[in-house]
């Protein structure tokens, strides 16, 4: 069989091309560490890489939603702290005005009382980013607003807030709400913070009714009226502390779930494209000791000619 004489010299070269494209390619690898950058390095782990990406950028969102209702959640227990203490001192001074008390007595705690009521539609005011915290969803006003009489004292408190509940996602399919509204006197849906019908909680409306009162000097309708009234206050706030320090524990453990999920994230993406520098070095040197015997060898035998038969 006759043998083209161009047969060789195109069979070298395609053997060429093909360990310098295999030399390039482990010298890519040893140089980024990456077995895997492009689709036809390995078509099945890069399918397999790019689900682990899409699975770390969810992971890393239900990261960022955590810490922001972590946030959130530590802003609306202070607020609530700041409450309870308002009616904790509310309820000793209706406990104080129940004993054989001065008018000038009297009147001085109604005067605190009025400034406890202040304090309360501050810590109901209470914003965290910008945002009002017992308003519902209507987060850009102040949820409760108050209003005076000529003598400067608090006749009432309006909330403007809903009963609605925003909520974002902490795992796949997991959606958590922190918002706490400010009033819900629907008798349905999340409890009220401040005025709640189905607990009989109406903060404002008791405080300002101390406050009367003591003005009065009627102590018996304090004994018999107010300090009952402010008792549901108490155990509603007292609730309320307890659901949101419950929900700021699930937050914890969701942090430490997302946590632990993006390291094994991380290492199932390493194994499908990272390269093994030991065995990746090994084959290039393979494949670098190939290729020059492929040119050493080519060229001596592209370098005979028909005189060295002839000698």
């Amino acid at each position: 069989m006759r043998i083209p004489t161009n047969a060789f010299p195109n069979t070298l070269v395609t053997q060429l091309n093909q360990l310098n494209t295999r030399q390039n390619r482990l010298q890519n690898q040893a140089a980024t560490g990456q077995r895997v950058q492009w689709a036809e390095d390995d078509p099945a782990a890069m399918q397999r890489a790019l689900e682990l990406q899409s699975s770390s950028r969810a992971n890393s969102q239900y990261s960022k939603n955590i810490d922001f209702l972590k946030e959130r959640t530590t802003t609306t227990l202070s607020a609530i702290r700041g409450l309870q203490t308002v009616l904790d001192r509310a309820g000793e001074i209706a406990v104080l005005a129940g004993g054989t008390r001065s008018p000038q007595e009297l009147a001085a705690y109604a005067s605190e009382v009025d400034q406890l009521i202040r304090k309360a539609v501050t810590d109901s005011n209470t914003q965290q980013r910008g945002d009002y915290l017992f308003g519902g969803t209507r987060t850009d006003q102040p949820p409760f607003v108050l209003t005076e009489n000529a003598n400067k004292e608090v006749t009432g408190v309006t909330y403007q807030g809903n009963t609605d509940a925003s909520e974002l996602e902490i795992a796949q399919g997991t959606t958590l709400s922190v918002h706490v509204p400010g009033a819900n006197s629907s008798g349905t849906g999340p409890h009220g913070l401040l005025t709640d019908s189905r607990t009989g909680a109406d903060v404002f409306a008791h405080l300002i009714s101390l406050r009367q009162h003591l003005t009065a000097g009627d102590t018996a309708a304090i004994a018999a009226t107010d300090r009952p009234a402010l008792s549901k206050d108490e155990d509603n706030v007292i609730y309320h502390l307890a659901n949101t320090g419950a929900v700021q524990s699930r937050l914890e453990t969701a942090s430490t779930t997302t946590t632990s999920r993006a390291t094994e994230l991380r290492q199932a993406f390493s194994n499908e494209v990272d390269a093994d520098l030991a065995e990746t070095l090994v084959q290039l040197t393979s494949t670098q000791t190939a290729y020059k015997a492929a040119l050493q060898s080519g060229a001596s035998l592209l370098n005979t000619s028909l005189m060295d038969y002839l000698r």
